[in-house]
């Protein structure tokens, strides 16, 4: 008699230690360049930029040694149980499609058209993509959304979007 889970191999353990492994191995490297990071003028204290990828990076290595042990105690992961969704179920790639061309056309219109337009455009080309088929009031909130992210970039974070085309109007 076996103490697996049922429907679990030995190939599975030995899987889920590359995770572990994967885990480790960005922790190590997270501590590396954090340490390779030049000392800077701006450190008030003892917090510096190297703290947070520091302790980042020690959280990651830790995780992965406890990981390690589990599985090594025979703990195992379980498969997705699939709470709402349909698990048979094929991915849908006409919409994710439709999502990276409005992402692309965001990322190529912005400089010339501006982020209240381009924006506007990523956010009706989402709702659109996702099966949203109300055509007018879509671009209306895509509208808003896009020129009220814009007015609080500009104004509350002072980070400078491009206004593009509209410059003088917003």
């Amino acid at each position: 008699m076996s103490s697996a889970a049922p429907g679990s191999t030995r190939e599975q353990g030995r899987s889920e230690y590359g995770v572990a492994l994967f885990l480790g191995a960005l922790g190590v490297l997270l501590i590396a360049q954090a340490l390779l990071l030049p000392a800077s003028l701006i450190v008030r204290g003892p917090v510096g930029p190297k703290a947070v990828p520091l302790v980042v990076g020690g959280l990651l290595v830790v995780v992965a040694a406890v990981l390690a042990v589990d599985i090594a105690r025979g703990g195992r992961g379980e498969p997705e149980g699939g709470e709402d969704i349909d698990l048979t179920g094929r991915s849908d790639w006409a919409t994710m499609a439709l999502l990276v061309a409005a992402f692309a056309a965001n990322a190529m219109l912005i400089e010339s058209l501006g982020w209240p337009i381009s924006g506007a455009i990523l956010f009706w080309g989402a709702a659109f993509a996702l099966g949203s088929r109300h055509y007018v009031r879509d671009v209306a909130i895509a509208l808003v959304l896009s020129v009220g992210t814009w007015y609080l970039f500009v104004l509350a974070l002072g980070v400078s979007l491009p206004v593009g085309v509209l410059r003088g109007i917003l």
